[in-house]
């Protein structure tokens, strides 16, 4: 490395270290843009409240806030939706998914961010995670189970599929707006059916009905505070 570039690294981590000492402590914080109910209705779609369980309660932190809902429509296929709101802590409250599925044993096969278009014009950018998992059957062998993991960050004004543009969200406003704004992740899942259940649904098809599914629920859960990019 040359001296040239040796100062210009050093001069960069320093600008970076010394803002630290400039982020407020605790600066205020915005109220979140997200509705944290779940309605019960979506379309064709009868949402069931569904299990917190202790452990997320546990590992998220006290003051992390739910809402879980399991929809089902006259055809009996099911869509699972998430609402996590996080607390103060951010570092323990607010994740991807892609940290948390391995551990329930699922393989992120593909991730990429997709365009949903809503019905005022609006674009919501979502990031879709394609994940498997194999499970045993009753033969002694094992088949791949396909699952459709859709996900977005709400802040009070911002939205991103980004976890790195989240947090450039929250160094911005800390330093420059002096407040922080609470952030959720809204969390819309299926499996692949196919090959499981009599007139299951192919990764197509349930990759359509993910996204009918939240182009009705997003105008449903944002506040009118959030801003689409």
């Amino acid at each position: 490395m040359t001296t040239k570039r040796l100062v210009i690294l050093q001069i960069v981590l320093l600008l970076g270290l010394s803002c630290v000492y400039v982020l407020p402590a605790r600066p205020n914080s915005q109220p979140s843009g997200v509705e944290l109910k779940l309605p019960t209705l979506v379309g064709d779609w009868f949402g069931k409240e569904s299990e917190i369980t202790e452990k997320e309660h546990q590992v998220l932190g006290p003051e992390t806030e739910f809402a879980r809902k399991l929809y089902t429509n006259k055809w009996g296929d099911e869509i699972f939706v998430s609402i996590v709101l996080a607390g103060q802590d951010m570092n323990t409250s607010i994740h991807r998914p892609e940290r948390c599925l391995p551990a329930q044993g699922w393989i992120i096969a593909d991730s990429r961010v997709v365009d949903v278009p809503l019905d005022d014009g609006a674009t919501l950018k979502i990031t879709r995670l394609h994940d498997m998992r194999p499970i045993h059957t009753t033969n002694g062998g094992s088949v791949n189970l396909y699952n459709l993991n859709y996900y977005w960050f709400v802040g009070y004004n911002d939205i991103t599929p980004s976890h790195i543009t989240r947090n450039f969200y929250d160094i911005r406003d800390r330093l420059l707006k002096g407040y922080n704004q609470r952030w959720a992740y809204v969390t819309v899942a299926a499996t692949v059916t196919k090959g499981f259940k009599e007139n299951g649904k192919s990764e197509e098809e349930i990759d359509a009905m993910i996204r009918e599914f939240v182009k009705n629920l997003a105008p449903k859960i944002h506040k009118p505070s959030v801003k689409y990019g």
